[in-house]
């Protein structure tokens, strides 16, 4: 049986409509295999190359802030942890968009790869945030309204990942964690608008893409480079994670073959 095939038809069905024919087009596993294998190697080196120059230079080389001293060198981890959590749930968001209206079995396979990587960048995102807290307020949490919605998000990650296998059909738990992405993506402005509409511990916005960011050009170089690197990290990890969860349906499917062609022949 042709690879292609064999993906399409038998491991993952894939229902044609006009209207999300592209999109149909880009959810072909095989296609995806054939671009996600060889990108995987490149994409890991580089995704470790980039955390660990922005790193070493955050906490090596560039200066310290003014105010919080040597204690701010954790926004190195903590920034872009912070905006890869927020990003990889509006991935999730979109994937169980593509799931309910066009019933894609890759985005549904993403959305169900991409869960664990976003608690697990969440996670950091939280314990860099209390170390952080510790010297700044005295404490390592407090129910300020960034930290509360954060703690939400990894609440909704981790949501995602039990729904998922709360059920023994595949396509109900699908619909039933794609239905609480799409509703737990309100978190999402909450999070990013926080400081502005609450009066907060949590300090505000120091860069903005419209200019009038509050921080010295010294400090946001290793900054973005960690933010590039973090980024690439999680795309690394949620491609090897869903490649590998391709490969095991393969593999199930051709067992599930074999065994029905055994049962076939003893009948015979």
């Amino acid at each position: 049986m042709p690879y292609e095939r064999g993906m399409n038809e038998e491991v993952l069905p894939v229902m044609r409509s006009k209207s999300g024919g592209w999109l149909h087009y880009l959810a072909n596993p095989a296609r995806f295999m054939r671009v996600a294998v060889p990108a995987l190697p490149w994409l890991t080196v580089v995704s470790v190359l980039l955390c660990a120059v922005g790193i070493v230079w955050g906490y090596q080389f560039a200066p310290a802030d003014w105010e919080q001293g040597d204690a701010a060198r954790i926004m190195y981890v903590h920034v872009p942890a912070a905006w890869v959590a927020m990003a990889g749930y509006a991935a999730l968001a979109v994937c169980s968009l593509f799931s309910i209206v066009w019933r894609h079995p890759l985005a549904d396979i993403a959305a169900e790869e991409i869960g664990p990587v976003g608690a697990g960048f969440t996670a950091v995102c939280l314990v860099s945030g209390s170390l952080w807290g510790k010297p700044m307020w005295g404490a390592y949490w407090v129910w300020d309204a960034r930290l509360t919605s954060v703690l939400i998000l990894f609440f909704l990650y981790l949501g995602h990942v039990a729904l998922i296998r709360a059920f023994d059909n595949k396509a109900h738990a699908y619909r039933a964690a794609a239905i609480l992405a799409l509703a737990g993506a309100v978190n999402l402005p909450i999070i990013v608008f926080s400081v502005q509409w609450w009066n907060t511990l949590h300090q505000g916005n120091t860069i903005s893409l419209s200019g009038g960011s509050k921080i010295y050009v010294t400090m946001l170089y290793p900054l973005l480079i960690s933010t590039l690197g973090f980024y690439l990290a999680f795309i690394t990890m949620v491609v090897a994670r869903v490649a590998a969860a391709i490969n095991e349906r393969k593999l199930a499917a051709a067992l599930l073959a074999a065994a029905l062609h055994a049962a076939e022949e003893e009948r015979t």
